[in-house]
């Protein structure tokens, strides 16, 4: 699970167990050709770090439904990140990661999630990007958790293609026939190898699908432990051409916020020799229920519970992760 997040921020900059001369080197060289978003968080006041915080560091991570023909993200990008109304966050995780680098929780917001919106009344959370960009959806999560999010990345539709295609596609098991009304797009069930095009349809479906949304979450994370398998095998000492490929295609796809330095990219490397991937855990917000609100499809979180739970993972008490 720490692979995937430091995938999710800047990808493998270095295969473990190298040199810390080449370490450093790849840090410097790689870390300065990663997009920062500059004004990433709100101004004013913010959550404040609970009594009792275990010390690790907490990521926003968003996928955004860009429907630009231009890349949006990463240092090739040719088009804005954001421009109003015209992106929403298709896919939204808030990762925590404790200080010795062990343990992880990844925690899912459903898309559709009704929530409080500051300065837009309620909506869905999606549209916090789109009214407001990075600061404000940051604003929005924060608001909802009760959590203070250090950091802040993002990656675009064509950046997630280009990540797939160069790790030579992505194997991922389909469980039964679907077919999505919506992309127009079918999948039969069995294991098959997606390339970046087939991926983001697989991974975007939820019409069509018994569980719609929550549907749609289970596979992200599906695809996310697929990939991570695929960028171990092709990145590594053994492999120096398919490393540099992946992290050239990583570098060049995602965007993060100003205030991640290079020396933080270098503690997220060299906390890749503590992972223990037993004590890496996925959920979904809790949800009480489902309604329709104004003419649009809405899931109906609990709160109460979600701070509760988060807070667990912020203190070193959530369940499942060995704490």
């Amino acid at each position: 699970m720490r692979r995937l997040v430091v995938l999710g921020l800047v990808g493998v900059l270095a295969a473990v167990g190298v040199a810390a001369g080449a370490v450093w080197w790849g840090t410097e060289h790689y870390g300065g050709q990663v997009a920062r978003i500059p004004d990433a968080f709100p101004t004013g006041v913010r959550p404040p770090v609970p009594p009792g915080h275990d010390g690790g560091t907490t990521f926003l991570l968003a996928g955004v439904d860009s429907r630009s023909r231009r890349p949006t993200t990463g240092n090739d990008a040719t088009a804005p990140l954001w421009r109003v109304g015209a992106q929403r966050s298709d896919t939204l995780m808030l990762v925590h990661l404790d200080a010795d680098g062990r343990d992880a929780f990844t925690l899912s917001i459903p898309r559709d999630s009704w929530v409080p919106i500051p300065g837009h009344g309620s909506a869905k959370v999606n549209a916090a990007f789109s009214w407001g960009g990075p600061a404000l959806l940051v604003q929005t999560v924060e608001q909802l958790t009760g959590t203070r999010v250090d950091h802040f990345g993002i990656i675009d539709w064509s950046g997630f293609r280009r990540l797939t295609d160069t790790v030579g596609g992505v194997p991922v098991t389909v469980a039964a026939d679907t077919y999505d009304p919506e992309q127009h797009h079918g999948f039969t069930a069995g294991t098959h190898l997606m390339d970046g095009t087939e991926a983001l349809a697989y991974v975007r479906q939820r019409h069509g699908l018994p569980g719609g949304e929550l549907d749609r979450i289970e596979r992200q994370q599906e695809y996310l432990r697929s990939l991570v398998g695929r960028i171990e095998e092709r990145s590594g000492l053994r492999n120096p051409i398919g490393t540099a490929r992946t992290i050239d295609a990583i570098t060049g796809t995602l965007s993060v916020d100003d205030h991640l330095t290079d020396a933080d990219l270098l503690g997220l490397v060299l906390g890749l020799r503590r992972l223990d991937t037993a004590h890496a855990v996925f959920d979904t917000a809790p949800i009480v229920r489902s309604q329709m609100i104004h003419g649009q499809y809405a899931l109906i979180l609990d709160r109460g519970r979600l701070r509760g739970e988060w807070h667990a993972v912020e203190t070193g008490h959530a369940p499942g992760t060995g704490r």
